[in-house]
């Protein structure tokens, strides 16, 4: 029987995505399939990797506080021949936000965005005339949980531009325009070895842009169309092959789900939204098995 690694963190609260506890609901899911499967904390020294014949990754949410180390972690298993899910190829890719611009090349709706590189200087102005708007969103190329994001008018870039520029002596950032259809809410839809399983919406509380339950943020199932599903689907044609799970996570725009991330590495799965979706994502799993 294969020996799957169900890989996760120490439990810190502040990644958890809403208040169900998917990590726990799932794993006793997949036991009770009589799959032999083992909650391990990725960075923890005292693992035997080499027991295991596939690592699944589920929440290993404080990668990006642990960058360099969790990079070693990943070459570590693949000199073991580890199996990982998703591959070891597309959770490298998808760690850094710089992977946008290459959906936006292949001709994918992805909201507009301008790279500050590491080590370069933030202009508010020229990112103001280049979008064309008085509102912009700055965030880091590799993080989690909306963390060194901000919001930028002529009103207050001055007090944030320093700090901003002391951040990116040592990451590099992405700017957009702030999109203000994100008060509406956000869009996730789940793809399961490239199927779709089931969608929902994160709405920001009031006065707030951040979607997250820690910040006040709600999640609605509404009803979508199979217009928005389509075009969902074609990030994860294109972009994630051989991937057991893929969110895609975006704005509806003049009609049109514009990109914010394709999330490939530890997404939350929002498994409890749907009554189906725990067995979509077991047979998703049975076919890497």
């Amino acid at each position: 029987m294969t020996k799957i690694a169900y890989v996760s963190y120490y439990i810190r609260e502040i990644y958890t995505s809403t208040t169900e506890d998917e990590e726990l609901t799932l794993l006793n899911f997949l036991l009770d399939k009589g799959l032999s499967v083992e909650r391990v904390v990725w960075n923890d020294p005292s693992v035997d990797w080499g027991k295991f014949d596939l690592a699944l990754l589920k929440s290993p949410w404080d990668y990006t506080e642990h960058l360099t180390e969790f990079r070693q972690w990943l070459s570590h298993l693949e000199s073991l021949s580890i199996s990982l899910l998703n591959p070891f190829d597309k959770v490298r890719w998808n760690m850094d936000k710089h992977y946008l611009q290459e959906i936006a090349d292949a001709g994918l709706a992805v909201i507009n965005s301008i790279y500050l590189e590491k080590g370069s200087t933030f202009e508010f102005n020229s990112l103001q005339k280049s979008f064309n708007t008085d509102q912009l969103i700055i965030k880091p190329c590799v993080s989690a949980g909306a963390r060194d994001t901000y919001v930028l008018t002529p009103d207050n870039f001055a007090t944030h531009q320093q700090q901003i520029n002391n951040l990116l002596k040592d990451n590099s950032f992405i700017a957009q325009p702030f999109m203000k259809e994100i008060f509406k809410g956000e869009w996730s839809f789940l793809f399961f070895n490239g199927v779709y399983s089931h969608c929902l919406l994160k709405v920001p509380k009031d006065g707030e842009f951040r979607v997250q339950h820690y910040y006040g943020g709600s999640i609605n199932v509404p009803q979508t169309t199979d217009q928005y599903i389509l075009a969902a689907k074609s990030y994860v044609d294109q972009f994630a092959e051989g991937c057991l799970y893929a969110r895609v996570d975006g704005l509806i725009v003049d009609g049109m789900l514009n990109l914010m991330e394709l999330e490939l590495i530890e997404p939350y799965l929002f498994l409890h939204t749907d009554p189906e979706s725990f067995e979509n994502y077991y047979q998703a799993l049975r076919v890497h098995l």
